[in-house]
């Protein structure tokens, strides 16, 4: 049987080969959680948020190793990665804060002498997650389930089984039980059984339509429920009174963000006609001041892509463009130099049925749209299959918030660049999935709402 590797994308060197599981093991695993369930679900709230809390501390003391792990297998700067490791303790503390007044029981007025809704947990639960951001994504998902008393099974990207195993390793020191979340070294090819699996009560899953299409399909012949956050192609629409300078700034920055792999990274900048050429300049001149290198280098902006044929899909997506009529108005192609490096591009003059136009560009390409004002920035957000997030800059705050309401996504930004908080729902509409994470709507979306009816 071939083994999962993971590569470092910086050098291309092996890191390590991993078995992968059999039946045997997964069906062990999997009944083992299901074990657990029936004792953890029985624990207190307190009890949770002890070991919970311990995760945050651990997670936070180990940072510098646990950062230097994500470098290696997928290629983020390791400033970045740090702070990836931080927000994880932060989540880690919300939900062992809140997950009790998130979960407890809510009086309602009816017909009865008494009733109210109660919120008890599934069971085992199945996490699908990508190697973009390895720990976020996880701990996002497994700190608010476990906290609702449910139990979890990872099954990571093959790239990242190094970070996979890192993270059940934290969970176990910190005294969570044994089974409560375990890591499945699997390729995809065995998804589909785990998800068949009597002890899987729901699954979670974080990647490509493709992938969350065909889990949803699964889950939904077994009825199982899922949550599904896919892809996103974010527009960030420059209003003729926004502030340029710092628009431009953070314009750069969400775009470049992971070296431009993250599902709501701003990627199509939208820019109404007044200001369109200057801030074209702006963001270009921003553009040239990135350093390209070493991601264990404090100093660097961009680092690889997390895999060599991400790159070429990329490449594809930005010859085809050209090919119907885009430009490159900066960068395009990659560096002379080993790793899995791609130059910082935009492009401009976008129809629909370029590439740019019509799909999500996992990288650092920018593809840059006129406007002809306000109303043709919102139809150009709009004519996308995704709806992720979105971002509006403006000096007007209550006509941004109006704009916003007419764009087509889980979440709008304004004068702010998108991004996920432990305190705010995230998620999508269209193609871009549905279901929520985080806040009190996510650490519900994993737990039976059961009402309770008295007289």
């Amino acid at each position: 049987m071939p083994k999962l590797q993971s590569i470092n994308p910086y050098n291309n060197q092996l890191i390590a080969e991993y078995e992968e599981f059999d039946e045997k093991k997964l069906n062990q695993i999997l009944n083992e959680s299901a074990n657990t369930f029936l004792s953890w679900k029985k624990t207190s709230f307190a009890e949770r948020a002890k070991v919970m809390k311990k995760c945050a501390e651990d997670l936070l003391e180990s940072k510098a190793s646990l950062a230097e792990l994500i470098v290696k297998e997928m290629g983020k700067p390791i400033t970045q990665a740090i702070a990836e490791i931080e927000k994880c303790a932060i989540c880690c503390e919300y939900y062992a804060d809140n997950a009790k007044s998130f979960l407890k029981d809510e009086i309602i007025t009816s017909d009865a002498s008494k009733s109210f809704v109660t919120y008890e947990p599934l069971g085992t639960v199945l996490a699908i997650m990508p190697w973009n951001f390895p720990f976020w994504q996880t701990f996002r998902f497994a700190a608010p389930a476990l906290m609702a008393g449910n139990t979890a099974v990872l099954k990571h990207a093959f790239n990242v089984s190094g970070c996979s195993l890192a993270i059940e390793k934290v969970f176990l020191d910190a005294g969570f039980p044994e089974y409560a979340f375990k890591s499945l070294i699997i390729g995809s090819a065995k998804v589909k059984y785990v998800i068949e699996h009597p002890s899987i009560k729901a699954v979670t899953l974080t990647g490509s339509e493709f992938a969350g299409s065909e889990v949803a399909m699964t889950a939904g012949k077994n009825i199982k429920k899922t949550v599904l956050e896919l892809g996103g192609s974010d527009p960030f629409i420059i209003c003729k009174d926004a502030d340029l300078e710092e628009a431009s700034e953070m314009a750069v920055r969400s775009r470049m963000i992971n070296t431009g792999q993250s599902c709501i990274a701003a990627k199509r900048f939208i820019i109404v006609q007044e200001v369109y050429e200057k801030f074209l300049d702006l963001m270009k001149t921003k553009m040239t001041l990135l350093k390209i290198g070493d991601p264990m280098d404090a100093k660097t902006d961009l680092g690889p892509l997390a895999r060599e044929d991400l790159v070429s899909g990329l490449l594809k997506q930005v010859e085809q463009t050209v090919s119907k009529g885009g430009k490159i108005f900066f960068g395009g192609g990659r560096p002379e130099r080993e790793g899995a490096f791609m130059n910082p591009t935009m492009l401009i003059d976008l129809k629909p049925g370029m590439a740019a136009y019509e799909e999500e560009l996992f990288g650092p390409v920018a593809s840059v749209f006129e406007a002809k004002d306000e109303q043709d920035a919102i139809r150009i957000a709009n004519d996308s299959k995704y709806g992720l997030g979105a971002a509006i800059w403006t000096k007007d705050i209550e006509r941004g918030i109006a704009l916003g309401k007419q764009i087509e996504s889980g979440a709008v930004f304004i004068n702010g660049i998108v991004k996920s908080d432990p305190r705010l729902p995230f998620g999508g509409i269209k193609t871009s999935g549905y279901g929520r994470e985080l806040s009190y709507v996510g650490i519900r979306e994993f737990v039976n709402v059961k009402s309770v009816w008295v007289k």
